[in-house]
């Protein structure tokens, strides 16, 4: 197992498999323009497998595909089906404008989580936000994965002032859908603009929901990083992701490996473990494993207080 020094299990791993995205959502990706990594630095299909098996042999049970849009990689289905013979559950996080082409696959290699990206219900808000449009074929998208019976989680990241009137939309979406839709704080990544006055906590959007909705609290599940809600009577259920306002660090059993080949033990960690240039070189991985997972900080990557990060945005590290 891969224990911490405060006796966390980490057994759920995120691999990013590129930094390259087709939206360019403010919140994750730097403002300012930005180039993505070339190619011969990420990490090959071989090589993913092979560090995702050492992580799946010392106790990793879950692991899901993120990005960036993970569905650019052209290797994507080989990526899934060599990860598909480990003893693992894979999900995936997605922003879903490309899952048309991988359905026979998910449902081929057994993936039941998709979790999707989206910020608005309203096609012009959507597009402010993420500079794109196509929100009508993402929400094709949604209704086919439901159709297969997929776990659907949708993310929503809270904007105070761009955003926080969908809300109250995606609470009524969870009426007649069995969705899980999860609303996340705006958290500080570099080149993000980020600042706590534009952050919106999860106490004032549930006490204005309250206002609306006959609202339940719900059982989390273990190491879960939501707080979980349903309306009564509504077929799904919603959640708060409140990394800034009250954060969970105290269960967290999750590490990062970013598309070029670093683990982080936190998304706000100061130091970051080059696992590829000495999988390449053939070197003792394990041990460099070991040592990250040990060096985590009790919370917030050590921060006292979150403020932006000065090496990597979101789309860098991996959603």
């Amino acid at each position: 197992m891969l224990i911490d020094q405060f006796g966390r299990k980490h057994t759920y791993l995120r691999i990013s498999l590129t930094d390259a995205c087709n939206m360019r959502c403010s919140y994750c990706m730097p403002l300012s323009s930005y180039h993505g990594t070339k190619s011969n630095k990420l990490m090959t299909a071989d090589e993913i497998f092979e560090l995702a098996s050492i992580f799946v042999q010392n106790g990793i049970t879950k692991i899901r595909l993120t990005g960036g849009e993970p569905l650019l990689r052209k290797d994507f289905d080989t990526i899934l089906k060599k990860l598909a013979t480990l003893p693992v559950n894979i999900g995936i996080t997605t922003n879903g404008l490309l899952l048309d082409k991988h359905f026979e696959n998910l449902v081929k290699h057994n993936v039941k989580h998709i979790n999707i990206s989206l910020d608005s219900l309203d096609a012009e808000e959507f597009k402010r936000i993420t500079h794109t449009g196509q929100l009508e074929k993402i929400m094709l998208h949604i209704s086919h994965l439901l159709t297969l019976n997929m776990i659907v989680k949708i993310n929503l990241v809270m904007l105070k002032n761009i955003n926080e009137h969908a809300i109250i939309d995606f609470v009524k979406w969870t009426e007649k859908h069995p969705i899980d839709v999860r609303f996340i704080e705006f958290m500080p990544f570099e080149k993000n603009d980020w600042n706590k006055e534009k952050v919106l906590g999860y106490e004032t959007v549930l006490n204005t929901l309250a206002e609306q909705f006959d609202i339940l609290k719900i059982e989390d599940e273990t190491n879960s990083t939501s707080r979980n809600y349903k309306v009564k009577g509504f077929k799904g259920n919603f959640g708060f992701i409140t990394t800034v306002t009250n954060p969970f660090c105290e269960s967290c059993n999750r590490l990062r490996l970013t598309a070029d080949g670093k683990l982080r033990n936190c998304l706000f960690a100061k130091n970051e473990t080059d696992l590829l240039t000495p999988l390449r070189n053939g070197e003792n991985i394990l041990e460099l494993i070991q040592q990250n997972v040990l060096s985590k900080a009790a919370a917030l990557g050590g921060m006292n207080d979150l403020h932006s990060n000065s090496d990597r945005s979101m789309i860098q590290i991996g959603g």
